[in-house]
């Protein structure tokens, strides 16, 4: 199973880590959409920057 996430919020202020996790689910820009595996590392990196992302199951 898989799960589309969109970064809905700018990483511009975001601490360094939280770019990095972005950069990771290989999200770049405001109204990027990626698809990722539902596993746990995944859930673990959206649990990070929750507050930038909106997830579509």
């Amino acid at each position: 199973m898989s799960v589309s996430i969109r970064l809905k919020k700018s990483l511009i202020g975001a601490s360094r880590r939280q770019v990095l996790v972005a950069a990771s689910l290989g999200l770049k820009r405001v109204g990027d959409v990626v698809v990722q595996p539902n596993n746990e590392a995944t859930t673990g990196k959206l649990s990070k920057i929750a507050h930038l992302l909106e997830v579509v199951k």
